[in-house]
C-alpha cells in the first residue's frame, strides 16, 4: 500500500490508493496524475494536438472574459486545479475548468474540496476515452458541475452535458455548429475551430 509520504511516479500506475492519501501525496514531475475510482492513473503530458484543441477552446473563453468583466472568476487548466470526488474515491484534473464565482471558506490547499467549477471540459484521447465518457460523466454529476463538454476530434463532435433535475441532458454538436451555454450568455464556441485541429495537422504532415 502506498502512503502519502511516498513520492508517486510512473511506476505506480494502476496501484490502489485512497483519495485521502492521494490528495497531498508528492509526485514525480513530468507526468499527469489522477486517481480513478481508487487507482492511480499516470499519463504523459498532453501531446501537441491535444494541447492545440485546448487552446482553441481557451481563446473564445478568454475573449468572452475580456468582453464581460466579472462574468467569469477563473479559467483554469488541468495543472492549475483539481476536482476531489469523495463519493467515487477519485481526483480529476479537467483539461479546462471554468469557475463563475470565488471559492467559499479558507483559500488554502483544501480549497479544492469545496470549490467546484461550473463548467468542466475534457478533450478525448484514445487512452482517456472510457474515463471521459463514462467515469467522469458520473463523477462530475455527483460533484454538482453544471455543464460538462466532451471534445472528440476522432468522432468530429463536441458533446455538451447540461444538468437536469435528475440526470444530464445531452446535445451533440458537429463541425458546422456553434456551442452556446446559458452559463455565459452570448458566448459561442465555433466547433470547427476545435475539431479541425487534427485534420489540419494531418495535412501538414502529408
Amino acid at each position: 500500500m502506498i502512503i502519502a509520504k511516498t513520492k508517486i511516479g510512473p511506476q505506480h500506475h494502476g496501484r490502489k490508493m485512497s483519495l485521502r492519501a492521494f490528495e497531498f501525496a508528492e509526485t514525480e514531475p513530468g507526468y499527469v496524475y489522477e486517481l480513478a475510482r481508487g487507482y492511480i492513473v499516470v499519463s504523459e503530458v498532453a501531446n501537441y494536438l491535444h494541447a492545440m484543441q485546448i487552446v482553441a477552446i481557451m481563446r473564445p473563453l478568454w475573449r468572452y472574459d475580456a468582453a464581460h468583466p466579472g462574468a467569469i472568476h477563473a479559467i483554469l487548466s488541468g495543472a492549475d486545479c483539481k476536482l476531489l470526488v469523495f463519493d467515487w474515491d477519485s481526483e480529476r484534473h479537467p483539461d479546462i475548468s471554468v469557475y463563475l464565482t470565488k471559492p467559499r471558506g479558507p483559500r488554502n490547499r483544501t480549497v479544492w474540496r469545496r470549490w467546484i467549477p461550473d463548467l468542466a471540459v475534457e478533450v478525448v484521447s484514445e487512452r482517456s476515452r472510457d474515463r471521459d465518457y463514462v467515469e467522469k460523466r458520473d463523477e462530475y454529476w455527483s460533484l454538482g458541475v453544471k455543464e460538462y463538454w466532451i471534445v472528440d476530434a476522432k468522432l468530429q463532435q463536441v458533446m455538451a452535458l447540461r444538468r437536469g433535475r435528475s440526470r444530464w441532458t445531452e446535445n451533440t454538436f458537429g463541425p458546422d455548429s456553434a456551442l452556446e451555454t446559458k452559463l455565459l450568455p452570448g458566448f459561442k464556441l465555433p466547433c470547427r475551430d476545435v475539431l479541425a485541429v487534427v485534420a489540419e495537422s494531418s495535412n501538414d504532415e502529408s
